[in-house]
């Protein structure tokens, strides 16, 4: 672990990596945290918090941009070893550490640009009845912030991930959880954070990592009165215990948590009918894309009954029939899939259309089921999340049920209409009610792909994510880290720099209601 600069065993338990494939430990053994490794973490992050988020925007992001040169300059070490804890393939980790530079840069380009700080100024107004103050007003860090590392992505929504790129950029130092699948792959990238920090002459608590072989130090992290905001990508059941920590505490804080979601997808008449199998293949190309381990996996296709709906339903169990079982990330991971879709195999009311072909012990066989919308409306477990490849087709009698059955969804992620000219006004009267349920609307495309951009959101409402007013992907997850502070009558010399007449980091600013440039 990293105790700050320092590296640290933990004697509380071990954690070990895991082959997905075969169930076998890993070596080495990685030391657990103790109260007191946790403690110094939290102190050390506390003393660097003011220091920190007063360092110039430009240093923070050079600072950034350190970490990403020292994560690629790990080299195949790191590949090799994700490879061995995750069982993912290489090409997807190439691309996946990709993204989690690109996350860091991004959020460089962000601090330079300057309005991440949304600096507000209107000036005094002396002769005004009444008298109107100098008031200034601008984002600044809200403090430290716990991480904690995912399973499905042991890079990009990690140690360094985007939790963490978002968290530092506003200038809140972190203190990482590696996720207790990933323990070589959390050191190498917590090196290469930690050396990042020494090589920029910041505090050394601006970053540590810790590991726990249970549950009590995380929970103690989320529960420690330093830290200020917390950000998990995990289960429902994960979520809503760090979520029940934070708020039985004597400052509550914000978990922003993603933790489930099915994302469904609509598949209009016209569209339906004119491309069916061409919809379908491509849906099992998104279903089974990473054994279906995304949180944004098509769980759910909605869709008004008839020829058209059963040419989809006879195309995509044809596709996936031929598909071969992959390793699942956990052993844990594959026994809950496993679970979930006896459910759905076991129940009344679900038809199954298709399997793909058997695996290994922690293989996962992929699924696709159909019941009728009467069905889907009177039994609530059939909304629940099965992480993996599986996915349930609802046949709708018209789109006048088919929107009675979005209007009883659960907040998600994503949601997909497949349209063609034709589609768009029965599309345009389902929108508004499928725009109350997600974070994204996508056309003719499915949400297994999340762009790292200004203007993507990945959020959306309960049980989707804790708070569907943020993102966890896209410059605006910075905003999740920040709070507006403002200066009454404050004089020049007491201002921070973002608030000061003469502009010195040059960055955009509202006076007096008119946006000015840097």
């Amino acid at each position: 672990m990293f105790i700050g600069a320092h590296e640290v065993t933990g004697s509380n338990g071990q954690v070990f990596g895991i082959d997905p494939a075969t169930g076998e430990q890993l070596d080495p053994a990685f030391g657990g945290a103790t109260p007191a490794d946790l403690e110094r973490a939290c102190a050390l992050a506390a003393e660097a918090a003011e220091p920190f988020a007063a360092l110039a925007p430009a240093k923070r992001a050079d600072f950034l941009e350190s970490i990403a040169e020292k994560i690629m300059a790990l080299g195949d070490d790191l590949i090799v070893r994700v490879m061995q804890e995750s069982g993912l393939p290489r090409a997807r980790l190439e691309g996946e550490r990709g993204r989690t530079c690109n996350q860091l840069r991004l959020f460089a380009g962000v601090l330079r640009a300057g309005h991440y700080l949304d600096v507000r100024i209107d000036p005094a107004l002396p002769d005004r009845a009444p008298p109107r103050p100098d008031l200034r007003v601008a984002n600044e860090a809200i403090g430290p912030v716990a991480v904690f590392g995912a399973s499905n992505f042991p890079l990009a929504f990690s140690v360094a991930g985007g939790d963490t790129a978002s968290a530092l950029a506003a200038g809140c130092p972190v203190v990482a959880k590696a996720h207790p699948a990933h323990p070589g792959t959390s050191e190498l990238i917590g090196r290469a954070v930690r050396d990042a920090v020494a090589a920029a002459g910041l505090p050394e608590g601006v970053f540590s990592l810790i590991m726990d072989s249970g549950h009590a130090i995380g929970a103690a992290l989320v529960a420690d009165p330093r830290i200020k905001a917390v950000g998990f990508t995990g289960s429902r059941r994960g979520g809503l215990a760090l979520l029940e920590i934070a708020r039985q505490r004597a400052e509550p804080i914000p978990v922003y948590a993603e933790m489930s979601s099915i994302n469904p997808v609509v598949l209009f008449p016209r569209a339906l009918a004119e491309k069916a199998e061409a919809t379908a293949k491509a849906f099992v190309g998104s279903l089974t894309l990473g054994a279906g381990q995304f949180c944004t996996n098509p769980g759910l296709v909605l869709a008004v009954e008839g020829e058209a709906l059963d040419r989809f339903v006879i195309a995509a169990g044809e596709a996936l029939t031929t598909l071969p079982a992959q390793t699942m990330l956990t052993p844990g991971i594959a026994s809950a899939y496993r679970e979930g879709v006896a459910a759905l195999t076991g129940h009344a009311d679900v038809e199954i259309v298709a399997r793909g072909a058997e695996g290994g012990q922690h293989g996962g066989q992929a699924g696709l089921f159909v019941t009728s919308a009467e069905a889907f409306l009177a039994h609530r477990e059939l909304q629940d999340e099965i992480f993996g490849a599986a996915s349930l087709v609802v046949r709708c009698p018209d789109l006048a049920t088919l929107g009675t059955v979005i209007d009883a969804l659960e907040g998600q992620l994503t949601a997909a209409i497949h349209i063609v000219p034709a589609d768009e006004p029965a599309a345009a009267d389902l929108l508004p009610r499928l725009r109350a349920k997600v974070g994204r609307l996508l056309v003719n495309g499915y949400g297994t792909g999340v762009e790292v951009a200004h203007a993507m959101v990945h959020g959306g409402p309960y049980p989707a994510t804790s708070d569907a007013r943020t993102t966890s992907v896209g410059s605006l997850a910075i905003a999740r880290f920040l709070r507006p502070v403002c200066y009454q009558d404050m004089p020049e010399a007491l201002l921070p720099d973002a608030l000061k007449q003469a502009n010195p980091l040059g960055v955009p600013r509202l006076v007096d209601g008119a946006m000015q440039a840097g």
